[in-house]
């Protein structure tokens, strides 16, 4: 324990809302967008999930995505859309939310963890090289706190070993990689509409691909296995639908594709905000001795998702920090946790310390400062001044 460790001990209690690490940013006209459709005939899966699907599509340019009810639905769509099975494995980064594993593991497959880059955290491809197998079917690249990874090398191992590239942009929704825009720089790339994401939709997810026979089987994977949901049945003018294999209610509703409609139209301005803030952060704390923001090396637009810090333990620990900007209404989160120390991976793959060293070392010293578009400068400059503060205990 460091002698700010010491000094920090003694709680201080805010009796102010604390300010959050993300949060949705609702007007008046995401709100008039959703009583319309409450208004309308379809509440479920009808118009204007078509609607949502084609404009998101033309937004990152793809030629096709596929709505469902969640970011985890959308990846666990594209698992099976591209026939992970049984035995198969799939690389995915061991810093990244727990789903980007699971979706591999209800396809009864196996996550093989790599290691991230010790300055970006996102996935190594150097790790991803020395983890090929015969039974690799797959990466999963996830672009961490909103910065796309290294696609050009990625695709690259994919091609030499045929195999698949996921993009898991949950976190990336508008970001580009060089001239390129997310959504079209994988086989597959899925987005979140969580509230806390770049768009919120309530909840919600996409896939966007330019391979039909992926979207064909993802919309029948969504709904069921049917060849044909109700929305079209209804507008056909038929009833009669077939199973060819068992899928999943992963439907979106109109409710929430409205909203993400809405959301979506706001996207450049939500950008601009986000990385307005990041660059605050970036000049108030450059050569801080207590906190270091991660690196931007990506050739291309960041999303900022996440302003994600490294804190200096030689100061104080990421904890104590952790919990004194909390009690001064700084809320402050972790992302992530290495998901190949949980306790599931660890019982059944036998996952341990020493797997993935560089997400392991990192993973302690993580802090994820606020940062969502409704954040005025006087939001910032507390967050600055607060963090700065812990050096003058």
């Amino acid at each position: 324990m460091t002698g700010l460790d010491d000094k920090l001990t003694t709680k201080f209690r805010n009796t102010q809302e604390m300010l959050p690490y993300g949060r949705q940013s609702i007007d008046q006209d995401d709100i008039d967008a959703v009583v319309g459709v409450l208004k309308s005939p379809w509440l479920t899966t009808g118009p204007k999930v078509t609607e949502f699907e084609d404009a998101v599509a033309l937004y990152v340019k793809a030629e096709y995505a596929v709505a469902v009810s969640s970011g985890t639905a959308a990846l666990h769509c594209a698992m099976a859309a591209i026939g992970i099975a049984t035995g198969d494995e799939v690389i995915v980064p061991a810093i990244t939310f727990l789903a980007t594993a699971n979706c591999v593991v209800y396809q009864r497959a196996k996550p093989v963890f790599a290691d991230v880059c010790p300055d970006t955290l996102l996935i190594d491809p150097d790790s991803v090289r020395s983890l090929i197998t015969a039974n690799t079917k797959a990466i999963i690249a996830v672009d961490y706190a909103g910065q796309p990874c290294d696609y050009d090398t990625l695709r690259a191992i994919a091609n030499e070993n045929e195999i698949a590239l996921i993009s898991d942009a949950c976190h990336s929704l508008g970001a580009t990689y060089k001239k390129s825009p997310v959504g079209v720089l994988a086989d597959i790339t899925v987005f979140s509409f969580h509230p806390v994401k770049i768009i919120a939709a309530g909840e919600g997810g996409m896939l966007v691909t330019n391979n039909k026979a992926y979207v064909e089987f993802s919309r029948s994977f969504r709904n069921h296995g049917m060849s044909i949901d109700q929305h079209q049945r209804t507008k056909d003018g038929v009833w009669h639908y077939e199973m060819k294999s068992p899928g999943y209610n992963y439907r979106m509703s109109d409710l929430h594709a409205v909203l993400g409609l809405s959301q979506l139209s706001k996207l450049p301005d939500f950008l601009k905000r986000r990385n307005e803030i990041a660059s605050l952060y970036d000049a108030a704390f450059k050569g801080s001795a207590l906190i270091q923001p991660l690196a931007v090396r990506s050739p291309g637009q960041h999303a900022w998702h996440l302003y994600v810090v490294m804190v200096n333990e030689q100061e104080i620990s990421r904890d104590t920090l952790f919990a004194f900007l909390r009690e001064k209404g700084i809320g402050v989160n972790v992302h992530y946790y290495p998901v190949h120390l949980q306790p599931y991976y660890r019982e059944q793959q036998g996952c341990a310390e020493g797997d993935c060293p560089v997400a392991e070392s990192t993973a302690q010293k993580l802090l994820s400062l606020p940062l969502f578009p409704a954040m005025g400068d006087k939001d910032v400059q507390k967050v600055i001044d607060t963090v700065k503060s812990v050096l003058l205990k």
